[in-house]
């Protein structure tokens, strides 16, 4: 009943698969990053004052993202020719003489792998994210120095009931908010009545205080201007203060306030729910993969069928990925809750891999 009942086999395979994960993932992101640099270079030396050492800047920026993206896919690899080593040089068959089951002998993977995805958390979460959001912005500027930077000052838009917000300047929070150049589309049962066009707004009781105010009527065409306007609505100062959010650049922990704030202020965050579960889930697929991979450890190596066994091995892991990013892509268009987005793969092929496994070895 123990979960390791020979700890010299355990090391011995769990050490064989880590270090096939470290071959795979380095393999991959120097051919991977060398392929890319290819194709970058000349955008980034392009770019005046740029240099050679700015193509190490670059290199440093993009293989986060590689190693962020291809980890998985390494750790699925690397079970495959594990396994199928182990049972091409007859060790399954001795595990198993020795009086391991097939369990037995996939613990010491899965306990190797969770290591793996809790190691690609933190590098995702600590240097993956910064990189990305550095990565982007350098790359908006066409590779030139990146200016220094401002004072948050941003374009916003917000809709209250059937009205919309529009403020092409957004500064302060709270009570101190200010907005200039505001446009305020004045709408009634989904048709247009006004158009209230203001220099700047402030927050006020039960609304917003406009000042050097324009209203344009829709139905006469006529313009009226007024020097003050207290325009009632509920869009609340937080509304325009809550920018938008790209998850890949914010690590979790700053995530999940974020996501906080932005339910307050009465935006919606299921996209950005789902990102944030998906931030655990993605990461902890690697304990999966030794799983989905167990088909190739079993069977007679001497029937001939261990490359078919290694193929369906690799079919179900890249199936998974596949249902991964569909079921993402349904949590961002809404059609499915953010939870069941992250984790109904990985619930999905737990339960299949398991069932393989117990109706063939066990």
């Amino acid at each position: 009943m123990a979960l390791f009942p020979s700890r010299t086999i355990a090391w011995y395979t769990a050490r064989m698969f880590l270090i096939r994960v470290a071959a795979f993932i380095i393999g991959l992101t120097v051919i991977l990053q060398s392929l890319d640099l290819l194709s970058e270079s000349g955008k980034v030396l392009a770019a005046a004052g740029n240099t050679e050492s700015d193509l190490w800047v670059y290199v440093s920026l993009r293989a986060p993202q590689i190693v962020q993206l291809f980890l998985p896919f390494s750790v699925l690899l690397a079970t495959l020719v594990t396994l199928a080593t182990l049972n091409q040089n007859s060790e399954v068959v001795i595990f198993k003489a020795a009086g391991l089951s097939a369990h037995h002998i996939l613990a010491p993977l899965m306990l190797a792998a969770l290591g793996v995805a809790v190691a690609n958390f933190a590098w995702n979460e600590r240097i993956a994210t910064r990189a990305s959001a550095t990565l982007k912005a350098w790359q908006e500027v066409e590779y030139r120095k990146l200016p220094k930077a401002t004072a948050a000052k941003t374009q916003s838009w917000v809709r209250g009931g059937d009205d919309l917000f529009h403020a092409e300047a957004v500064i302060g929070r709270g009570a101190t908010t200010r907005l200039d150049d505001v446009t305020i589309y004045d709408r009634r049962g989904n048709r247009l009545v006004q158009v209230v066009m203001a220099a700047s707004a402030t927050p006020a009781p039960g609304g917003w205080q406009l000042n050097k105010v324009r209203l344009f009527d829709v139905a006469s065409g006529g313009l009226e201007r007024r020097d003050q306007l207290l325009f009632t609505t509920d869009v609340v100062p937080r509304q325009f203060t809550t920018a938008s959010i790209n998850p890949n650049f914010v690590p979790l922990w700053d995530l999940w306030p974020q996501i906080a704030e932005q339910r307050a202020a009465g935006k919606s965050t299921d996209v950005l729910e789902a990102a944030a579960w998906h931030k655990i889930s993605g990461p902890l697929s690697a304990v999966l993969m030794p799983l989905l991979g167990a088909v190739a450890a079993f069977g007679l190596a001497r029937s001939g069928k261990l490359f078919v066994r290694a193929v369906i091995g690799m079919a179900l892991g890249f199936a998974f990925f596949v249902a991964d990013n569909f079921m993402l892509a349904m949590g961002n268009f809404g059609t499915v809750p953010p939870l069941m987005a992250a984790w109904s793969p990985f619930i999905l092929f737990l339960l299949i891999g398991e069932a393989v496994l117990i109706r063939t070895e066990e």
